[in-house]
């Protein structure tokens, strides 16, 4: 087995009697690993700063990326929940393809097991880092938001028995917002998502127990009024000056609308 903490700790410099070809396709691998001190340790970042530098260059990065598109497919969950952040650090890096949309989106709104953490598997995170993948296409140029914030609202409305318990809905609520500064925006591309979520979730439908996914929406909801009341900041640079969303106003009162529609009883 390669010793990528020992690459980690050369300045991820590639070992001289190794094949680079077969290195990408190790990672690769290591990112699917059900132990998560391989799949969450020094593979993951090697290949973050492999894919950063162009030590892997372009045509093993789009292969790369349809291999994480088809591994939404993979019966293992945590092969699944790793693929977005892969995709994302290749997004990051310029590459892109319509297809990974495609299969992030058929993925996204349809992942069963939303767990954050597993104590034998560790972390997992579908909603978390999915969110992050739809944070990096909803910015991208050749992405339409709408889309990306009609699938945050499908995520949002998925009938779920589980609660999100490791800050899913901050990193949703934060996605869904650094899109929402996207200057070419329409007000009603801004606004008109959260209208399958006021259907779905009126006052009139709410039954008692109160479902998962209600809970998971409303403290998604309530971070993105207070973010689209303040802005928001790249995880990339927190010192940076908080982004206002295009349409912020609209999008609070949207949001106020919704929210209220919701717990009226």
């Amino acid at each position: 087995m390669t010793d990528w903490n020992g690459i980690e700790a050369a300045d991820y410099a590639i070992p001289a009697d190794r094949d680079l070809h077969e290195l990408t396709g190790e990672l690769s691998r290591a990112l699917a690993d059900p132990d998560p001190g391989i799949r969450d340790g020094a593979a993951y970042s090697v290949l973050g700063t492999w894919i950063e530098r162009g030590v892997i260059d372009g045509p093993r990065r789009l292969a790369l990326g349809d291999e994480m598109a088809a591994r939404f497919g993979d019966p293992e969950i945590q092969a699944r929940t790793f693929a977005p952040l892969v995709l994302d650090m290749l997004v990051g890096k310029g590459d892109f393809r319509t297809e990974w949309v495609d299969a992030f989106a058929r993925w996204y709104q349809a992942e069963e097991d939303l767990r954050g953490h597993d104590e034998k598997l560790g972390w997992l995170h579908a909603v978390a880092h999915g969110a992050d993948l739809l944070c990096a296409f909803g910015r991208h140029a050749e992405v339409d938001p709408a889309r990306m914030l009609d699938l945050a609202a499908a995520r949002l409305t998925a009938p779920t028995a589980h609660v999100w318990d490791q800050l899913e809905d901050d990193r949703l609520a934060r996605a869904v917002a650094r899109v929402l500064t996207r200057p070419d925006l329409s007000e009603r591309d801004a606004t008109g998502w959260l209208d399958a979520i006021a259907v779905e979730f009126g006052a009139d439908r709410i039954v008692t127990p109160v479902p998962a996914q209600l809970s998971n929406c409303l403290r998604t909801l309530r971070l993105l009024y207070v973010l689209a009341d303040r802005g928001v900041r790249s995880p990339a640079d927190p010192g940076a000056a908080q982004e206002p969303l295009t349409h912020g106003e609209a999008v609070k009162a949207r949001l106020a609308e919704v929210l209220d529609r919701i717990v009226r009883r």
